[in-house]
């Protein structure tokens, strides 16, 4: 792939990425990604939208139309950049996203950014170790899932990774493995009930996801 394609980080900066199949991507997508800024200490967020996730048999709504929403759903905000990256590098694992990135921006820190519904079932991924071990983890809590997050097979195989929370904004800087979990108050608006409620609003061949506050 051309390198012009890819998204811009100068060396030294810290990135979080934040994946998914964002259909649609909804406002619990925005203030994961702008709580992840403010308490991990991040300089940019990347959306990376992925062609499809393995855990789910559904196929998602066609890559242009799911980028097309997020940027909508963005509102133009300049620290947050929205990337089909996955589907051009060829990856359907993270891990593998993981490898490619740090080869194509070997002077940029990442951080891989999850909900707290992610990293209960995070030991279900496809070399969930390697993720831990070779980027730092940052977590956002979302609400009725802080316990099950915490008591699951990743968090306690790795309890002493974890920075708490006087260390969160040192996230992207800190030796792997390395985590930190963040609390904040969310919607229990998902992509999935958006969908169900008719969420999308078409227009001119484009759709864009509704603000579900």
């Amino acid at each position: 792939m051309l390198r012009h394609e890819m998204p811009y980080a100068p060396p030294g900066r810290v990135v979080g990425l934040l994946g998914g199949s964002f259909d649609p991507a909804h406002g619990g997508h925005v203030a994961i990604s702008r709580a992840a800024l403010a308490q991990f200490g991040l300089d940019r967020v990347w959306w990376l939208v992925s062609p499809g996730n393995p855990l789910k048999t559904r196929g998602p709504a066609p890559m242009t139309t799911r980028i097309a929403a997020a940027r909508a759903v963005l509102g133009g905000d300049p620290r947050v950049t929205v990337t089909g990256i996955e589907a051009r590098l060829g990856t359907r694992y993270t891990a593998q996203t993981l490898a490619h990135l740090h080869r194509l921006y070997p002077r940029v820190r990442f951080v891989w950014l999850m909900g707290a519904d992610n990293l209960a079932q995070l030991h279900l991924w496809q070399d969930w170790r390697q993720i831990l071990d070779h980027v730092p983890v940052g977590v956002l809590a979302r609400p009725g899932l802080r316990i099950s997050a915490r008591m699951s097979v990743a968090a306690r195989s790795y309890r002493a990774a974890r920075l708490l929370r006087p260390d969160l904004r040192r996230l992207g800087l800190a030796r792997t493995p390395a985590w930190a979990f963040a609390n904040m108050p969310m919607s229990d608006a998902s992509s999935s009930a958006i969908r169900a409620g008719g969420g999308w609003i078409r227009g001119a061949g484009v759709a864009a996801a509704a603000n579900p506050d």
